[in-house]
């Protein structure tokens, strides 16, 4: 087993890491008090890569592999993981989705534009109703010749308000349950598509997230994707891989904890003696770091059983579920240390534990990558 990173990996790993302390680092607290979307720095991402670095190089992509993405992830996640979270849904949930289900024509259409970052994608599976259990779509696209009506609502969409794409999970048969959902390749500012509700988040203030409304919004039939009734397997299939970035943003949250616990730990003075040096904080330092390599692992082991091409789901959620806990522990942990200083925001890591909680939610809450890992334990 080899747990050396290729040239190219960590060549990738250096120039996310580069980029994410050079542009992402200097403006990312203020863009979380005011809520910025980073309309600059996404598009300098496009054009390094690293919104469709999954994608074949016939369609734009860097055709990268998914250990790659990993550390990427990881390297922009720690600096602005509102950015990275920007970057988890346009590369894992829409450029994947399309590169390995999309046809020519889509691919051409739109996947060459979204993995340059010309164009933004978002994935629009939740609704009111519709959470955790994604089988219940209200959302609802009636064919009519050559086009779907599409109507309903979509909420908590990362990308919503600024996407120039989105990929809607609706019925077309409800009869027929999961097997009647579809997916359509939505543009935005078409008639009947508006951009509803804006949340006013906790944390990952810095990517936006709304709500999708559609009345009798016209979609051609040459925008879905598949054939009727494989919407639902699409969405579960391609949150799988979602899952890998989610788990990628944690650990790199995570690290950041670490590595601002540290810091401070090593200039904070109490009782006459820097509080690294009791052996309490070093205990707390040594826990943090044992549990973030685990998880980075973990991470790591579900890209690579992706990349050659094995089942990887059930790795995947448990990558997910566990360094999403270790995030948010770690940002606890980094609060701690930074006692009161840590509740304020003249240091980052309030917003650390911020940005942490929404890992344990989106992409598949812990309870339902509990329930993933199970079933495929119990299904011999």
């Amino acid at each position: 087993m080899n747990f050396d990173f290729t040239e190219t990996q960590l060549m990738i790993k250096e120039m996310a890491k580069k980029f994410s302390e050079d542009v992402l680092a200097p403006t990312a607290a203020e863009r979380d008090e005011k809520e910025e979307f980073p309309h600059d720095a996404v598009k300098q991402m496009g054009e390094l890569g690293l919104m469709g670095m999954m994608v074949p190089e016939q369609f734009n992509g860097a055709g990268l592999d998914t250990v790659s993405y990993v550390v990427a992830m990881e390297e922009i996640s720690k600096m602005d993981a509102s950015a990275g979270v920007i970057m988890s849904v346009n590369n894992s949930l829409v450029c994947y989705g399309l590169a390995e289900f999309g046809s020519d024509f889509q691919k051409e259409k739109y996947l060459k534009e979204l993995a340059i970052g010309k164009k933004l994608g978002a994935f629009a599976l939740s609704e009111p109703e519709a959470g955790s259990d994604a089988s219940n779509q209200k959302t609802t696209a009636v064919r009519d010749g050559d086009f779907y009506l599409i109507n309903g609502t979509k909420n908590f969409i990362t990308n919503g308000k600024y996407a120039d794409v989105v990929l809607v999970m609706a019925t077309t048969d409800k009869s027929k349950g999961t097997h009647g959902i579809s997916t359509f390749i939505v543009d935005k500012g078409i008639p009947g598509f508006e951009v509803a509700k804006k949340e006013n988040k906790l944390g990952i203030r810095s990517s936006d997230t709304v709500s999708l409304s559609f009345t009798d919004c016209r979609v051609s039939v040459e925008n879905r994707i598949g054939e009727e009734g494989f919407g639902f397997k699409f969405a579960m299939k391609t949150l799988d891989g979602g899952r890998i970035g989610i788990a990628a943003q944690a650990l790199g949250i995570a690290q950041a904890s670490l590595e601002a616990a540290l810091k401070y730990s090593k200039e904070r003075k109490a009782f006459g003696q820097f509080i690294a040096e009791f052996q309490g904080i070093q205990f707390k330092l040594a826990d943090m770091a044992t549990r973030i390599e685990a998880a980075r692992l973990l991470t790591l082991k579900s890209a690579a059983l992706k990349d050659s091409g094995k089942p990887y789901g059930h790795a995947s959620a448990m990558a997910k579920l566990y360094a999403s806990k270790v995030a948010v522990d770690a940002a606890l942990e980094a609060i701690q240390i930074h006692g009161g200083y840590g509740y304020v925001k003249d240091y980052p890591v309030e917003r650390y534990l911020r940005d942490a909680k929404i890992t344990e939610i989106y992409e598949g809450t812990s309870e339902v990558q509990r329930i993933v890992i199970a079933r495929n334990l119990l299904k011999d």
